[in-house]
């Protein structure tokens, strides 16, 4: 076993599963890999059986049915947790997340708790997006901002690497976030309670196969979540400690 993990939750991703288990385990960094499919229709959760079965770095977690992102997470962190990695990123399987930043994001992790991916630290880095929806991707960060006082430029974003110590930090069950929210809420956790948060620049460009998540549900959740991060930090807008 090695000490890295990568989740990548899966629904409906049979296209973009093999050739981003094959990026994975190509690195110049040896890694694992933990598949978390949401009984996905098209078949991705039988192609990743069959890929754990030619590769024992890949291992897959099967779920009844399509609970959101951060239920898949959650279910994917205490998995790891158990089996005792000592990074655990969290990472789409669509490859808008660019595997080849992994090195990175590890080199980053020797001084910081959580690592995260930024789409617009020192500038936008952002392809084939519509401006509808990067200007939404923006105004999020801002708005978590303003509210929280947080210092994260790109706190929506969802391709990170927790150290070990830091999700044994959070009462896991404690979550409620799903969508958009649920990257803000693990992030706010950590930073408001001290630990180190660091954030490395990545370019983003959207999926070219399949299809996005993204509902009007995801973003009226993450509105009030941030409302209820600011109150569970006493209204601070600093850490704790």
């Amino acid at each position: 076993m090695n000490q890295t993990v990568i989740i990548v939750p899966t629904y409906n991703e049979r296209e973009n599963l093999p050739p981003m288990i094959a990026k994975l385990l190509s690195l110049p960094v040896a890694v694992d890999v933990l598949v978390v499919d949401d009984n996905s229709p098209d078949g991705t959760g039988k192609i990743a059986d069959e890929l754990a079965v030619k590769h024992p770095q890949v291992h897959v977690l099967h779920r009844a049915g399509k609970e959101g992102l951060g239920r898949a997470y959650l279910a994917g962190f205490k998995w790891a947790l158990a089996q005792k990695y000592e990074f655990i990123f969290e990472m789409d399987c669509d490859f808008s997340h660019d595997p080849n930043e992994i090195p990175n994001f590890l080199k980053a992790a020797e001084t910081a708790d959580l690592v995260l991916g930024s789409r617009y630290s020192g500038g936008v880095r952002v392809l084939n997006w519509p401006l509808k929806r990067l200007l939404l991707s923006r105004c999020a960060g801002v708005y978590v901002w303003l509210v929280t006082g947080m210092p994260i430029t790109d706190p929506t974003g969802g391709f990170k690497c927790f150290r070990r110590r830091a999700l044994e930090h959070i009462p896991l069950a404690s979550v409620r976030s799903n969508g958009y929210s649920f990257q803000i809420e693990m992030t706010h956790r950590l930073w408001r309670d001290g630990f180190k948060v660091a954030e490395v620049p990545i370019t983003f460009a959207d999926r070219t196969v399949g299809h996005s998540k993204m509902a009007g549900s995801i973003i009226n959740e993450a509105f009030w979540m941030v409302w209820r991060l600011w109150l569970q930090n006493g209204c601070r807008r600093w850490p704790r400690k």
